[in-house]
């Protein structure tokens, strides 16, 4: 499975081996000063926007590489149903315009690359199209 590292100003995301030959990339690096945006996605199917554009996709299974969409083109590495989904939304010098990575620890990954790259992430309950939570009673 990648794995989301980071390497001093950079997150970049390792490929197994065999995850290399079927993207023909050894890992992707991007510039933490590129983080605009992280979100914890429970549900893998909304974290991929668009169409593959290479990699492989086994469907229910496996998707891997890049996937083509309006905003540009995102890194996709997805694998089983164990996991939830790290989103992270780019803007340039990155090459992609995001990332989706299947990882591990999907709230510490986040967490640390919230402060590193000093971004805000939302709370758990506020992802994946949750509903806000009630405001206060007025007193």
């Amino acid at each position: 499975m990648a794995a989301l590292l980071i390497d001093g100003d950079d997150l970049v995301v390792r490929l197994a081996w065999w995850e290399r030959v079927v993207t023909r990339r050894r890992e992707v690096r991007v510039p933490l000063d590129a983080v605009t945006a992280v979100e914890i996605q429970p549900d893998r199917w909304r974290a991929l926007h668009g169409v593959r554009e290479g990699g492989l996709t086994v469907p229910g299974a496996l998707c891997l590489g890049v996937w083509r969409h309006k905003d540009g083109r995102d890194f996709v590495a997805l694998r089983g149903h164990r996991h939830a989904v790290l989103r992270v939304e780019l803007r340039r010098p990155a090459p992609f315009a995001g990332l989706a990575v299947e990882t591990d620890d999907v709230l510490r990954t986040a967490a640390e690359l919230r402060t590193l790259a000093g971004h805000a992430v939302a709370p758990p309950e506020r992802q994946a199209g949750a509903p806000p939570p009630p405001e206060p009673a007025p007193r």
